[in-house]
C-alpha cells in the first residue's frame, strides 16, 4: 500500500524548488508531513475529505494548514481534496442541502445553481457564491455534517483496508518463512 501511494505522491525535494511554497518556510518540509504509514494516511484522507467541501479555491490551502497543525501526510491530504471538482461539487452541495433540510426541518426548497460561463469567470463565481449563500441555513448545517460523515467513513475504510493488507502480508511472510524451513 505504501509503495503504491509513494510512487504517486510528490517528493518533498521536488517541491522545495517551487516559489509559491516559500511563504510556508521549512515547516512544510518536516518529515512528519511526508511520512506515509497506516496511522498518517487515514488521517490525511479524512482531512482531505473535510477540506474538500470548503467553498472556492481554498480547499488545498485548508488541507495544508490543517496538516501543519495535526501532523498528517500533507500530499495525500491535498490530493484527496480533488474529490470535489466541477462535476461532483453540485451533487455534494445538493446532498449537504438535503441533510441540512432534514436536520433543520425548515422545509427549504432547493434552487438549481446558476450556469458557469467561462467568458465571465469572475461574475460566474460571484453568481455561484450568491447561490450558495441563498441556500442559507440548511446548507450551513449540512456541509459540516456531510464533511464529518465523509471524513469518518473514509478514515474507517482506509484504516481497515490498510490493516487488512498488513494482515495478508504478515500471513504471506509467515507462510513463506515456514515453507522455506
Amino acid at each position: 500500500m505504501r509503495r503504491f501511494l509513494r510512487h504517486r505522491l510528490p517528493h518533498p525535494d521536488s517541491l522545495r524548488q517551487h516559489r509559491w511554497l516559500h511563504w510556508l518556510g521549512d515547516s512544510i518540509f518536516e518529515p512528519d508531513l511526508w511520512h506515509l504509514n497506516r496511522h498518517s494516511a487515514p488521517g490525511a484522507v479524512a482531512i482531505g475529505m473535510i477540506c474538500g467541501l470548503i467553498p472556492g479555491p481554498f480547499q488545498m490551502l485548508g488541507a495544508v494548514l490543517v496538516c501543519l497543525v495535526v501532523r498528517k501526510n500533507l500530499p495525500l491530504a491535498v490530493l484527496t481534496t480533488l474529490y470535489t471538482n466541477p462535476v461532483t461539487i453540485v451533487p455534494l452541495y445538493v446532498l449537504a442541502f438535503q441533510i441540512g433540510s432534514w436536520v433543520h426541518s425548515g422545509g427549504s426548497v432547493f434552487v438549481p445553481p446558476p450556469e458557469f460561463l467561462l467568458a465571465t469567470p469572475w461574475q460566474s463565481t460571484l453568481d455561484w457564491i450568491n447561490w450558495a449563500v441563498g441556500l442559507g441555513t440548511p446548507l450551513l448545517i449540512g456541509l459540516p455534517i456531510l464533511a464529518a460523515g465523509l471524513a469518518v467513513l473514509s478514515y474507517v475504510l482506509l484504516a481497515t483496508a490498510w490493516r487488512w493488507y498488513l494482515v495478508i502480508e504478515w500471513r504471506r511472510r509467515k507462510t513463506k518463512r515456514l515453507n522455506s524451513q
